[in-house]
């Protein structure tokens, strides 16, 4: 496999360089000397931003976008081999990564590395810990799925030894990446079109966890049912968290705000911690925020950085993020597209302030939704109305014999409210004559449902 070095700069293409995590990578190697072009079908906010900076990007992608200047291309999962980039550099014989192959080799080039793998919770883990290693002395160099408010951005060029990644298991992708520090936050079916079962994702995570480093710790969640399948054979050191008393980190003393945010006392190693206070809902961010003061305190970090870096963090956004006020109904927007995901953002809901609670759901994938339907419809039945969107179909073709309409159906016979539209202007349309005062309105799903809020509150 080409291998690429900080010390030889060279020319990168990226195929698809207007995605969240790619532009973020030609960001990082832009900062260290390297040359970048790119491409993508039409530009974006985030293309701009990357133009502005000096690259070079090309719309829509052709053959003719691969110059004989270039030293590798990087392309996402999205890109198949047809493809007119993607054929010509195969044509010409140029080395070529995957974008999970790069990412790689980038935190191979940093000493103290953290990966945050789980089937829910990444952004928001990764985001918190960057956080954390904001208000300590060294600047990391941070990579997360979403956009961090802190940082104004999913990515952030440091000048340390730091780096902090979001890992995801889709396509074994994270088995490239050998940090020093693992967390592993949760192990649930997903990606279904891709794993045969759960017990082929359990091997896959302990894939992930064995390419810890041998001197670093693996921070995983010592309620994910027989997690000791996943930590077998590790040689690293094993840190475990969660709610109860037979983990290494386990919170008490919890209490709630007015807007379902906890504080807690943390329990690290049979030793009582000062209590923190979290700015982010639910108590899903309880756990996430113990593995978060598990790995830095491993790291070495200070108590008082941890938890001021906690109390720092208001959230990333697509993460339950406070949109506006419509008609006097609050518009939330969250990027929960599994069961266990709306289950935990709904329970959050429940302690913020309303008298209705109504969710605009778009499911992500065909595959997903025939692979939960009974469990998409028994999570949503927890809203007191909810409102279907068509399939967001992502990498998929409509070939599954599914759709909303069947989501509906099964969160009727649950006895809750739903309504089904094609679009987002019938869906728009109804909720400007039905929203009132003191209702909760959220846009739920890993789309474009974020859409809907935004356009009501133009």
């Amino acid at each position: 496999m080409f291998q690429i070095e900080y010390s030889n700069p060279l020319h990168v293409h990226f195929m698809g360089i207007g995605g969240i995590s790619m532009s973020g990578l030609a960001e990082v190697l832009f900062d260290r000397g390297f040359t970048i072009s790119g491409s993508d079908n039409t530009p974006s906010e985030i293309t701009a931003r990357l133009e502005e900076m000096g690259m070079h990007i090309s719309y829509p992608q052709k053959a003719e976008n691969i110059t004989d200047d270039i030293d590798l291309v990087v392309y996402t999962a999205a890109i198949h081999p047809d493809n007119p980039e993607f054929a010509a550099a195969q044509e010409n014989n140029l080395p070529m990564l995957t974008r999970a192959q790069l990412l790689g080799q980038i935190i191979d080039h940093y000493n103290r590395s953290i990966c945050v793998a789980g089937t829910h919770g990444k952004t928001t883990t990764t985001s918190m810990i960057a956080q954390i290693l904001l208000r300590g002395k060294e600047k990391p160099t941070i990579s997360v799925g979403g956009i961090l408010n802190a940082i104004h951005s999913n990515i952030y060029v440091g000048d340390s030894d730091l780096f902090v990644a979001e890992a995801c298991e889709y396509t074994n992708s994270f088995h490239e990446f050998h940090p020093k520090y693992s967390v592993i936050l949760n192990v649930e079916e997903d990606h279904m079109d891709f794993f045969k079962d759960l017990n082929e994702i359990e091997e896959s995570f302990h894939t992930y966890a064995l390419n810890t480093a041998e001197d670093g710790a693996l921070v995983i969640g010592g309620e994910i049912p027989g997690f000791q399948k996943i930590t077998r054979d590790l040689k690293c050191k094993i840190i475990t968290f969660g709610f109860e008393s037979s983990n290494d980190y386990y919170p008490t003393d919890i209490s709630y705000d007015e807007k379902g945010c906890a504080s807690f006392t943390p329990v690290g190693f049979g030793k009582e911690l000062p209590s923190v206070t979290l700015h982010v809902p639910g108590k899903h961010n309880i756990t996430n925020a113990l593995s978060a003061i598990a790995v830095t305190m491993e790291m070495g970090l200070s108590y008082d950085e941890i938890t001021l870096g906690l109390a720092d963090f208001g959230g990333a956004n697509r993460r339950f993020e406070y949109k506006g006020t419509y008609k006097g109904a609050t518009i939330i927007d969250d990027y929960a597209h599994h069961p266990t995901e709306i289950r935990a953002s709904l329970e959050a809901a429940q302690n913020y302030p309303h008298d209705r609670l109504i969710v605009v759901f778009q499911p992500h994938t065909y595959t997903r939704t025939k692979a939960f339907l009974q469990d998409f419809a028994d999570a949503l039945s927890a809203a007191d109305l909810v409102i279907m969107a068509k399939i967001y179909e992502a990498r998929e073709k409509d070939i599954y014999g599914v759709s909303s309409a069947d989501v509906q159906k099964l969160i009727l016979e649950n006895g809750t409210k739903c309504e089904y539209f094609e679009t987002f202007e019938e869906i728009e349309k109804f909720l400007s004559k039905n929203l009132i005062q003191n209702d909760l309105l959220i846009t739920m799903g890993a789309g474009n449902v974020v859409n809907v809020g935004e356009d009501l509150l133009k």
